[in-house]
């Protein structure tokens, strides 16, 4: 889950080894933007320049500063550029830096700026800003490991940056994408240090935050602004005077206020609400994959799980069909494979396979259960072995879509005899536990825009969460982090996979269909790719 740019919800995050709270989604990759057609008719409002674009927030980020924070979205992403980007399609296009490239041992990669992009204080961007802000990161982030074995960077002139790596390193081409690695303007950053945050200045459409913590966050549009990505229809400054994001963190308030017009782009729809706001005049519903899934969790370490035929019973027991349809509303797609198809690397090979041995099946899971010792010699329809019940506690944050999906696992796998205890804590509590290996299952969400999430969840040393180890799979994740030919790569990872699904860490479930709904504004659209909405092309049509 490295974030990337200006991402909408959580990459990853309760997922991940790394604290991103990225993002992991959530943002999207290969999201199948649904909008719903207005239910009154369009283009009674005529489009404007100027005003304020107001945005409901999911989660007030802890800071603005994208390399010490643990949430980055839209929403503390806006001073940043990215040094890369992708284009609709996923493709690898320039952004800052007009051009790349990679050495033939794939351990040196050389980035070419664009020379006229200049700060938001005026001074413009150079090399030395670029080393300087990379050299921050692998130094201060908690989510350096992300940048990979680098050994130097050098700013041989102005415009060229050298990252040189210890070891080849795939996965950096994701974090050129996103704004963990965004230039800060060199001036602002002596100045502020630790606390440069409170006052960011550097690349992007917008800048000068005024933060009211607890309440929102308001940015002004950077006038001199010039160099937008690629995809977007506007490369120059925003067409809004200003983007306020509100934190709104009760659902009945945060629709209330769209029906009354205050708010424009209002994210993380409940799917009980879709269709009441969809008859609102102006409005209209997006919808896009997350670029990550849901999963129910295995604590790998205790013994119980150490019997793969005790996993492999529990995944036979989960239906996802009701658990999509009354738990969700329908607002997600069934994942049984390693990674959804949002995520680079996703094999639809491996996804059958899995799809195939994991098809809901309480037979042939009360036989895996059997076969394991397991039988309900009582009567009470929970099976025991040696005089124990088997009996689990599934541990899960205070969300209410996962405690549906919490409810429905636990009457599915009752049917196989296996009495699930549902605890629900906050994330700080379920991560916490979940990293010391004091829990059984659990609930959670991961994300990402590369494969490498495999090797944050799966490899020993970084596995926090189902504390998996497999030393074949610990090979393969290694290689594919060191293969910079894609589709060599996507074979790695494809055979860790098959392995993953043989012997279960997880049981996948689901990929949320995330919904935003929007009003009075046209030019709204979001990068699958970067979950990157780029504000500068919207404009406020009342």
């Amino acid at each position: 889950m490295a974030k990337h740019t200006r991402r909408i919800g959580s990459l990853a995050t309760i997922g991940l080894s790394v604290t991103l709270l990225l993002a992991a989604c959530s943002g999207t990759t290969g999201t199948k933007p649904a909008g719903t057609e207005p239910s009154a008719s369009p283009g009674k409002a005529e489009a404007t320049t100027g005003g304020t674009l107001v945005i409901a927030a999911p989660v007030e980020p802890d800071t603005l500063d994208p390399q010490k924070t643990t949430w980055l979205d839209n929403t503390n992403s806006q001073p940043y550029d990215s040094l890369l980007s992708r284009d609709m399609q996923g493709k690898l296009i320039p952004h800052l830096a007009e051009s790349w490239q990679v050495s033939d041992d794939g351990k040196v990669w050389t980035l070419i700026l664009r020379k006229d992009v200049k700060f938001q204080s005026g001074a413009p961007m150079t090399a030395e800003s670029v080393k300087t802000s990379i050299e921050r990161f692998a130094s201060i982030s908690p989510n350096k490991d992300l940048a990979g074995p680098i050994d130097k960077i050098e700013a041989p002139d102005a415009n060229t940056v050298k990252i040189t790596f210890k070891e080849p390193f795939a996965p950096f081409a994701n974090m050129l994408v996103g704004t963990f690695l965004s230039p800060f303007d060199p001036e602002r950053l002596k100045e502020k240090g630790d606390k440069f945050g409170e006052a960011p200045l550097a690349t992007g459409p917008f800048m000068n935050p005024e933060v009211k913590r607890g309440a929102s966050v308001t940015y002004v549009k950077n006038p001199d602004y010039n160099w937008g990505p690629l995809y977007a229809d506007n490369k120059g400054a925003p067409y809004v005077d200003k983007v306020v994001f509100r934190f709104l963190k009760d659902d009945d308030t945060r629709i209330l206020e769209f029906k009354k017009g205050t708010i424009n782009i209002l994210q993380e729809v409940p799917s009980t609400y879709v269709k009441e706001l969809e008859a609102i005049p102006g409005t209209k519903i997006e919808k896009s994959l997350e670029q990550g899934m849901k999963y129910l969790g295995f604590n790998n370490q205790k013994e119980i799980f150490k019997d793969v035929r005790i996993k492999q019973a529990i995944a036979m027991a989960v239906d996802r069909d009701p658990i999509i349809q009354v738990a969700l509303a329908g607002f997600a797609k069934p994942n049984f494979g390693p990674l959804p198809p949002t995520i680079p690397g996703y094999s639809e090979k491996i996804e059958n396979m899995a799809k195939e041995m994991y098809a809901h099946n309480v037979d042939k899971a009360k036989q895996l259960l059997a076969e394991a010792g397991y039988t309900d010699s009582n009567g009470d329809g929970i099976v025991e072995k040696d005089g124990k019940p088997l009996s689990l506690e599934l541990l899960l944050p205070e969300d209410p879509a996962l405690q549906r999906v919490a409810q429905i696992l636990q009457a599915q796998l009752k049917e196989i005899g296996v009495d699930i205890k549902i605890a629900v804590h906050d994330v700080a509590t379920v991560k916490d536990r979940t990293t010391k290996g004091n829990h059984e299952l659990f609930l959670l969400y991961f994300g990402l825009n590369d494969p490498d999430i495999l090797y944050l969840l799966m490899q020993t040393d970084n596995s926090k969460r189902v504390h998996y180890s497999n030393p074949k799979v610990d090979e393969l994740l290694a290689k594919g982090r060191t293969v910079l030919k894609e589709e060599e790569r996507m074979k790695v990872y494809e055979e860790a996979e098959e392995l993953l699904v043989k012997d279960p860490p997880w049981v996948p479930l689901y990929v949320s269909e995330s919904v935003t709904a929007t009003r009075n504004i046209e030019g709204y659209k979001l990068n699958p790719f970067t979950s990157d909405i780029p504000l500068a092309d919207i404009k406020i049509t009342k």
